[in-house]
């Protein structure tokens, strides 16, 4: 590109308006801008706790099904009348059906899910060597108990969900 085509292009050459060029130059002649001290923001990083907690929620949220509630719009607890006395009955599973879910049925699996990857996470914390054997012991039987509880409550739902389902 040569000079000239260049200087025709740049706002600040001498072939503008001269009124357009008085009115840009004209009040920075008398005024100047205030020297301002300041300081760039500091941001601290969050603890490995606070990331734990916010990865464990979103994670729940994940597995609880919480796009599809907002979405589908499900109700929060379904119904069914009994057979023999006419009652009508509360269900907390949708049965049948393995794409579609009521809201506290999505909310219980998912509390069961991060139920087990707490204890996973506890089972981890009792192979560290610096800790004392008693707190070892405990994290290591809390792990077990959470790992077991999450796997048999998480079968227990899907045998309700789907009847046939490993038989």
């Amino acid at each position: 590109m040569s000079t000239a085509a260049a200087s025709q292009l740049d706002p600040s050459s001498g072939s503008i308006d001269p009124l357009f060029h008085a009115i840009q130059i004209l009040p920075f002649s008398f005024l100047r801008p205030p020297r301002l001290r300041l300081k760039l923001p500091t941001f601290t990083l969050p603890s490995a706790m606070t990331v734990y907690s916010l990865i464990l929620l979103t994670y729940f949220m994940v597995v609880s099904g919480i796009v599809y509630d907002v979405i589908v719009e499900p109700p929060g607890i379904g119904s069914t009348q009994d057979r023999f006395t006419g009652a009508v009955r509360p269900v907390v599973f949708l049965p049948g059906r393995v794409n579609g879910q009521y809201i506290i049925e999505g909310l219980s699996s998912g509390f069961m899910f991060v139920l087990g990857g707490i204890g996973i996470v506890l089972l981890d914390l009792a192979m560290d060597k610096n800790r004392a054997k008693s707190v070892k012991v405990s994290y290591a039987s809390a792990g077990v108990a959470f790992v077991v509880i999450s796997y048999v409550m998480s079968m227990l739902f899907i045998r309700i969900k789907i009847p046939a389902y490993l038989r």
